[in-house]
């Protein structure tokens, strides 16, 4: 599984040093919202950084939103990247920031699958939605995506989203247009991109017992492959694939319980390719 991993850094400041560190460094460009007092610097994206500026009444915040396969060619190399990253930070900021000057705030963990054609990713999404509620989540909903080829679940507690979408469909609502870029959509025809979205500092805690931001970067990404399918195995059945049919009698013989194993075979049911693979049970986590 290949992982695209986003982290993003904070830190709140007072006015005076806000103010000191936004003068010197943002460049003028990208004013986002004016209610939100926000700016974003993109000068650095193409290198896998953005600075966001949040000038708000009542807190003066600085976010920086890491793009590890930008910042470095092997993510694997983590000592490397959090070196890279803190020469970065230094150098845009004149020296008033480094890396342990701010907290690592949230994480996100992209793996994008590949289900063939929209068709397909359009059907999957249609199952996975009939799973009903999940222990500690709730259904979400985003204005950047559309509810019918989109699966989201938001943690009650835990800090955690959930996204399961059809990126193509999302490339186009972004854009506001059905006539998006054909070189552009080409590539993401047939995918289905999970996110699982750790957006608290709570939920960084969980997975890290690290106290400074360089040692939970390190952690969490080395770990990130098992967090990312702590989170998705929890939501999305695990198991082997079968063919529906297939799928369908494994399910009659094997699951005892009753109400469990109509659960089941009304997940079934709402596939619409018939003879397509489907993720089936694992009796270890059914």
């Amino acid at each position: 599984m290949n992982l695209n991993q986003v982290f993003e850094l904070s830190a709140v400041s007072d006015n005076e040093h806000f103010q000191k560190v936004f003068a010197r460094s943002y460049d003028g460009e990208d004013y986002i919202d004016g209610d939100s007092g926000e700016y974003i610097d993109r000068s650095l994206s193409g290198k896998g950084i953005t600075v966001i500026y949040r000038d708000s009444q009542y807190k003066k915040k600085i976010r920086v939103i890491v793009n590890t396969y930008l910042l470095v060619d092997d993510v694997s190399d983590i000592d490397r990247l959090i070196r890279k990253l803190d020469k970065r930070i230094i150098e845009y900021f004149n020296g008033k920031y480094r890396i342990k000057d701010f907290v690592l705030s949230g994480m996100n963990f992209v793996a994008d699958m590949d289900v063939g054609t929209r068709a397909n990713a359009l059907a999957y999404l249609k199952v996975l939605k009939r799973i009903g509620r999940v222990k500690g989540f709730l259904p979400a909903s985003y204005e950047y995506f559309d509810d019918n080829t989109s699966f989201c679940l938001s943690g009650n507690s835990n800090g955690i989203e959930f996204l399961l979408y059809d990126l193509e469909r999302a490339f186009m609502r972004q854009h506001k247009s059905a006539n998006a870029d054909w070189k552009k959509l080409k590539p993401i025809k047939g995918i289905l991109r999970a996110e699982v979205q750790m957006m608290k500092p709570k939920a960084v805690r969980a997975y890290t017992d690290a106290d400074d931001v360089s040692g939970q970067i390190a952690d969490l990404l080395k770990n990130s492959r098992n967090i990312f399918l702590d989170t998705f195995t929890q939501i999305i059945p695990f198991g082997d694939f079968y063919k529906k049919d297939k799928a369908v009698e494994i399910i009659r013989k094997e699951i005892a319980d009753s109400i469990m194993r109509r659960r089941m075979l009304r997940l079934l049911n709402g596939f619409i390719c018939q003879n397509k693979p489907v993720a089936c049970y694992d009796k270890q986590t059914a």
